[in-house]
């Protein structure tokens, strides 16, 4: 029996009244919290479902009113009861960009994706968390705990942890060495959403912080979930920095250094993407996500072998990727 389920309804019912209404699955998520779509009188809704003691719904509104100050497309909250852990607010639709994305509709999608990212990056307030160097290395050990240690039971030599310490000391100062902007931290297809007005529509913004100018540029154009060709990536790169350039975000940085910083920073949200996707199935029982280590794991094996400081370390994810391939094949 879902007692969180029932406890809803009754919310729905009791509190706001809702009568003759449907209520179905929205999105999965990768956390505890749960979204459904309530029809009601002609209208959709979403409700959050975020579990206290899990997940704390105050930082998801706080989000959510300085991103539509902003003239961000984000969800409007109606309606709300903290102690339960509940949030009725507008519907964005169905229209992922996931699913939307080809061939055809990548630069118009992406454009706004960027037009869009460029706005929220001239917030300026201290009202957010810092993205500071305990956070980004706590992120990589995601990679090393979960990844290395529990999905592929690898048992390190002291060689290779120094060599692994290195590489992360090394991309968390590069992160922070970047100017520091308003970052969004999972800014990609499966929490944009195709509107037909303010495009894209956008969710998940709850863990935002202040941190690196080509983190959430990074998480859209070297997704998780979908890739693109090198050369269409750097197009839009550069795209991103004359817009960045001219909107002050960007002030005596050339583009060969934020290409720089993009990479680098690819390489640490993916390291965590790996980590957390091993976590996701192993700690919460979502497995559908190890599909996506190959992909996220790709992008590193790619980018580290451009950078020589760097070159050891590809080497060595190089060598773990080729030896899973091989066992899965065998």
């Amino acid at each position: 029996m879902d007692k969180r389920f029932e406890a809803l309804q009754q919310w729905l019912e009791q509190v706001l009244g809702f009568s003759n209404y449907q209520i179905a699955p929205a999105s999965a998520d990768a956390s505890f919290r749960r979204y459904f779509r309530v029809r009601h009188n002609d209208s959709s809704h979403i409700v959050m479902d975020a579990p206290p003691g899990k997940e704390d719904c105050k930082p998801f509104i706080h989000l959510s009113g300085i991103l539509d100050k902003l003239g961000l497309h984000v969800p409007v909250i109606k309606e709300m009861d903290l102690k339960q852990g509940f949030l009725l607010m507008t519907d964005l639709g169905t229209q992922v960009y996931l699913d939307k994305l080809n061939t055809d509709t990548a630069d118009a999608l992406y454009g706004d994706a960027i037009k869009a990212l460029i706005r929220m990056q001239t917030y300026k307030g201290n009202n957010i968390p810092d993205y500071d160097r305990v956070l980004l290395l706590n992120e990589m050990e995601l990679f090393r705990e979960w990844y290395l240690g529990r999905h592929l039971n690898l048992e390190l030599d002291h060689k290779q942890q120094a060599m692994i310490d290195n590489a992360f000391a090394l991309l968390a100062e590069e992160a922070l060495s970047q100017p520091r902007v308003l970052v969004h931290r999972d800014y990609h297809s499966r929490n944009l959403m195709l509107c037909e007005k303010n495009n894209p529509g956008i969710l998940d913004f709850q863990d935002a912080v202040i941190g690196p100018v080509t983190y959430d540029l990074v998480s859209l154009l070297r997704d998780c979930y979908i890739s693109w060709p090198l050369q269409q990536v750097q197009d839009w790169v550069f795209g991103y920095y004359q817009q960045a350039t001219q909107a002050g975000i960007l002030n005596n940085i050339d583009l060969p250094q934020l290409q720089y910083w993009f990479d680098l920073m690819g390489i640490q949200r993916h390291l965590k993407a790996a980590g957390i996707f091993a976590r996701l199935n192993y700690r919460d029982g979502k497995p559908g996500y190890l599909d996506d280590i190959p992909r996220t794991l790709g992008y590193v094996k790619v980018v580290a072998a451009n950078y020589p400081q760097l070159s050891d370390f590809a080497a060595f994810v190089e060598l773990i990727t080729r030896d899973t391939e091989l066992t899965a094949e065998s």
